[in-house]
C-alpha cells in the first residue's frame, strides 16, 4: 500500500525489535522497513529507507539515542522519531526532546497506545504520555503548534465540524478529535469556541481571503 506509515526500529535487543515489528505489522496502514541494533547502524540505514516514523530506545550502545537523533535530523529536518523508555529519568527525557524526538514511550504500555503514538507523530502532532508531559512543560516545552495542527485549527475557525475537518485533512475523525485535544492543551482552553477566540486574538489563524 502506497500510504502506508513506514517505520524503523532501533533497539538493541532482538527481541524488542521482532515483537514490536510483529504489532505494527499486523496493522494494514503501518510497515517496519527498518530494524537497527545501534545509532551508527541507524545512520547507515536511514538513508536507505526513509521511514516516517522511527522507534529509538532511549538507551542503546556506544552513540545513545540522543546523539543519534541529531546526527539523523540534521541531513533529514523532518525526520520523526519516538523515544522507547523503560523509565522516566527527567535529564533522558529532556536530553532526547531537545534532540528533536517528537514522541516518548514506556516499553510497558499496552500495543495500542504505540500505534495510537506511531499515527499521531506520522499525521505531524507530539505524543508524550500525560506524567512525561507535564515534566516537559515544566521545563518549558515549546507551545508552538505544528502545521497540520494549525491546519485544523484554520478549518475549526471555519466552523467546520469534526466530520469536514477529517474529509479535508484526508485523515480519520478520531485523529480530529486528538488533534483538538493537543490544541486546546496548548491554547490553554477548554473548547471550540475558546480556541478559535484565543487563536483569532493571537493572530494563529487568518479568516481573511
Amino acid at each position: 500500500m502506497n500510504n502506508q506509515i513506514r517505520v524503523m526500529i532501533i533497539d538493541d535487543h532482538q527481541i524488542v525489535r521482532t515483537g514490536l515489528a510483529a504489532v505494527i505489522n499486523m496493522e494494514s496502514d503501518l510497515t517496519v522497513v527498518a530494524e537497527a541494533s545501534t545509532g551508527r547502524e541507524a545512520i547507515e540505514l536511514f538513508p536507505r529507507h526513509l521511514p516516517d516514523v522511527t522507534l529509538i530506545d532511549l538507551r542503546l550502545p556506544g552513540m545513545d539515542s540522543s546523539e543519534t537523533i541529531a546526527s539523523i535530523k540534521r541531513q533529514y529536518p523532518s525526520s520523526k522519531f519516538i523515544v522507547l523508555a523503560t523509565y522516566d529519568h527527567d535529564n533522558d527525557v529532556h536530553r532526547a526532546f531537545e534532540a528533536g524526538a517528537v514522541g516518548y514511550l514506556f516499553k510497558g504500555m499496552f500495543n495500542a497506545e504505540f500505534i495510537r503514538a506511531i499515527r499521531m507523530v506520522s499525521a505531524g502532532s507530539r505524543y508524550f504520555p500525560p506524567k512525561i508531559a507535564e515534566r516537559l512543560n515544566a521545563r518549558r516545552l515549546p507551545s508552538e503548534l505544528t502545521n497540520r495542527e494549525r491546519e485544523v485549527l484554520i478549518l475549526l475557525a471555519q466552523g467546520k465540524s469534526n466530520k469536514e475537518i477529517a474529509e479535508a485533512l484526508t485523515i480519520a475523525e478520531s485523529t480530529v478529535k486528538w488533534f483538538l485535544t493537543i490544541i486546546y492543551s496548548k491554547l490553554e482552553v477548554r473548547g471550540r469556541i475558546q480556541a478559535v477566540t484565543t487563536a483569532l486574538q493571537r493572530r494563529l489563524v487568518n479568516l481573511e481571503k
